[in-house]
């Protein structure tokens, strides 16, 4: 089948349709499953004061009672509340005829949208450049593209959500189980394990020295799921890689007083970054520091 796209010329093409297409998903899961995680919080919530005061439990299935989840509401206009249609709905061609704005109150659409659909058909042409037309290629494009939703997510609320991390690790476990994947099930399964354990570690030791949250568990989860796919032996490159990206560009906001010395910053997009680069270029990476090493 891969062969067949790459001699009809429908490889390229092919890849960058499909990653506007997943941008444009990927816009509504990175707004929408944060709410859903809050509204599941709540309800949790509810629940839970309701059987510590001895009250009846909370009835979530009564009729009228509003669905919010990936496709119900549909998209509507935050301004106007108008249902976006779907010749509004292309990705960066909509945004691009509408000049921007809402077609009902023009109210202005973020430019955010297209380029977060750009961004992801170019970071699937990237991977397919790299690896090749293979069928590990489509999986290695599945991963970098989930590892861009983690990236947003993260960025934009400092949640790394375990319906993707979780998932995730499970398919790079999957994956190892495939012949046409590189990494083997052993690699994979410590890969995940050691992953998990390692900054599940350093954050307990920094919360017994400093009596404080260094991370989320989420960050923990990302680098398992990153293990389970890349194998342990890329887990130092990329705790190394992502810990000194991310000290420096921390230092650089505190220089330019962009944030306070004591205030949280994501990590998963760093872990998330270090990853792709051990993917794509990660025998030369290690090549490159062996030799510089004298090893």
């Amino acid at each position: 089948m891969i062969e067949a796209l790459v001699q009809t010329g429908l490889w390229w093409p092919g890849i960058a349709v499909l990653g506007l297409l997943v941008g444009s998903f990927i816009n509504v899961v990175v707004h929408r499953l944060p709410i859903m995680m809050r509204n599941e919080l709540r309800l949790d919530c509810q629940w839970l004061d309701a059987v510590d005061n001895d009250q009846p439990e909370p009835d979530f299935t009564q009729p009228g009672a509003q669905t919010y989840n990936l496709s119900v509401p549909r998209s509507a206009c935050p301004s106007c509340q108008t249902q976006i249609l779907a010749r509004d709905n292309v990705p960066i061609l909509s945004w691009v005829i509408l000049r921007g704005r809402c077609r009902q109150c023009q109210h202005p659409i973020s430019k955010r949208y297209p380029i977060v659909e750009a961004a992801t058909a170019l970071l699937g042409l990237w991977v397919a450049w790299v690896m090749g037309p293979d069928v590990s290629t489509l999986l290695a494009i599945a991963l970098v593209w989930t590892l861009w939703t983690l990236t947003l997510i993260d960025w934009d609320t400092q949640l790394l959500p375990d319906q993707l991390t979780l998932p995730l690790t499970w398919a790079g476990l999957i994956a190892a189980a495939l012949p046409v994947w590189p990494v083997s099930v052993t690699d994979a399964l410590w890969g995940a394990v050691a992953g998990y354990l390692s900054l599940w570690t350093v954050f307990h030791l920094f919360r017994l020295i400093t009596g404080k949250h260094g991370m989320g568990a989420g960050d923990f989860k990302l680098l398992a799921a990153l293990g389970a796919w890349l194998g342990w032996q890329y887990l130092p490159m990329i705790i190394i890689l992502s810990s000194l990206v991310g000290a420096l560009i921390g230092i650089v906001c505190i220089a330019l007083k962009r944030m306070g010395a004591q205030a949280p910053m994501a990590f998963g997009p760093y872990l998330a970054g270090a990853g792709l680069l051990a993917l794509l270029y990660g025998a030369e990476l290690q090549a490159a520091y062996f030799e510089l090493a004298g090893l």
